[in-house]
C-alpha cells in the first residue's frame, strides 16, 4: 500500500466517522422532559419521538393532558419540527413546534394561535437517559 493511499483511507474513515457522530447529535429519537415559561409561570411537558420505518412518530404529554398524538413530525439538519393540540379548559390550541436538537438537548420555539395573534414561547429539553 503505498503512502498515499494509506492517508486516503485515514481521511475517509475519519470522514465516515465525523457524519456518524453528527447525524447522532441530531437524532430526535428519544424521550424528552420539556421546560418553559408561559407568562411567570413554569411550565413542563414529556415529549416523545419514536422511529415508525422511514417515518418519525410521537406524542407530548403534559401534566393535565396526556399522550397527544403529534402532526407532521419532521427532522433535517438537526432541525425537528411538529405541532400538536393542547386542551386547556375546554379550549384547543394548535401549537407549532420548532427545535435545534444537538445531542441530548434541543432548544426551539412554541408557536400558538391565541384570537388571531401569534404567541411565541422558548422551550428547552434533556433526553432522558
Amino acid at each position: 500500500m503505498s503512502k498515499f493511499t494509506g492517508i486516503g483511507l485515514i481521511a475517509l474513515v475519519l470522514v465516515v466517522y465525523g457524519l456518524a457522530v453528527a447525524a447522532n447529535q441530531a437524532d430526535p429519537v428519544g424521550t424528552w422532559k420539556c421546560e418553559y415559561n408561559i407568562g411567570d409561570q413554569k411550565r413542563t411537558s414529556t415529549l416523545m419521538i419514536k422511529k415508525d420505518g422511514d417515518k418519525l412518530t410521537g406524542t407530548m404529554s403534559w401534566p393535565d393532558q396526556k399522550d397527544t398524538p403529534l402532526k407532521d413530525v419532521k427532522s433535517k439538519d438537526g432541525e425537528l419540527t411538529f405541532s400538536a393540540e393542547r386542551v386547556l379548559q375546554d379550549r384547543k390550541f394548535n401549537i407549532e413546534y420548532k427545535f435545534m436538537v444537538n445531542g441530548d438537548a434541543l432548544k426551539g420555539k412554541g408557536t400558538l394561535d391565541v384570537g388571531g395573534e401569534k404567541r411565541d414561547f422558548d422551550i428547552e429539553g434533556k433526553r432522558e437517559k
